[in-house]
């Protein structure tokens, strides 16, 4: 899959795009939003931090006005506070937002210390670990999960189960778990999506469980029980 997506999307060089607490913010500002909205939310929100940007600042405002600044995101409501509550917790832990320690931590340990924030899960965490540091992780995002699900990689299982099982399957190889990852995330976006997946023009076609017993008529991946029990009207832990 990796060699047959690489040919397909291009080669991925694994450079951080961003520092690490714009990943993380951002991170938990996408879930259920595209990256215009996402982009158009962070910039909103790094707006009221002021110049320099001023994290505390953005943290001791009202829950009301951090809501609005992100509101392209979907739940603004349930994200702003959790954002503010993990600003609070890495300072308290930290007494600084700089992040450049995780790069130092074993994967497992920079992990639970991620996870250990509110709201953070275990997606994100993984993200900003191979992301930023180059640690040998496997962020799982939706399109991810229903790709390696459809056609057999894993059996039926939560997106966080699926962190666990896909990494047992993958060298710990960064630069090729980053390009994996990405090129699954382009995947999902034109070919392999929720609903009316374009089978037709899908390069993993042949190698895929859900295309052998459906055809061209592979379901929505609500239908199949996979998809089924994501957080709805309510952002869960990113």
């Amino acid at each position: 899959m990796h060699r047959t997506l690489t040919d397909t999307y291009g080669p991925k060089p694994l450079v951080a795009r961003r520092d690490p607490m714009h990943e993380l913010i951002s991170t938990i500002l996408s879930q259920r939003t595209n990256w215009r909205d996402e982009d158009a939310a962070y910039q909103e929100l790094v707006a009221l931090g002021g110049e320099p940007l001023s994290w505390d600042r953005i943290a001791e405002l009202p829950v009301e006005q951090v809501a609005h600044a992100i509101r392209r995101s979907n739940y603004p409501e349930s994200k702003a506070p959790r954002i503010q509550a993990t600003l609070k917790a890495i300072c308290a832990e930290r007494g600084s937002y700089d992040l450049s320690f995780l790069a130092t931590l074993p994967p497992q340990e920079g992990l639970k210390w991620l996870t250990n924030l509110p709201g953070v899960g275990v997606k994100t965490a993984s993200l900003v670990l191979l992301f930023n540091f180059s640690l040998p992780l496997f962020p799982v995002d939706t399109h991810v999960h229903r790709i390696t699900s459809r056609v057999g990689a894993i059996p039926a299982m939560g997106e966080a189960a699926a962190h666990k099982a896909l990494l047992r399957l993958l060298p710990p190889d960064p630069p090729l778990l980053y390009e994996l990852h990405v090129n699954l995330l382009s995947h999902g976006q034109q070919v392999c999506t929720f609903s009316r997946p374009r089978c037709g023009k899908c390069v993993l076609r042949e190698r895929c469980d859900a295309y052998a017993r459906y055809g061209d008529r592979v379901p929505s991946f609500a239908e199949t029980g996979v998809g089924k029990g994501k957080a709805k009207g309510k952002a869960a832990a990113a």
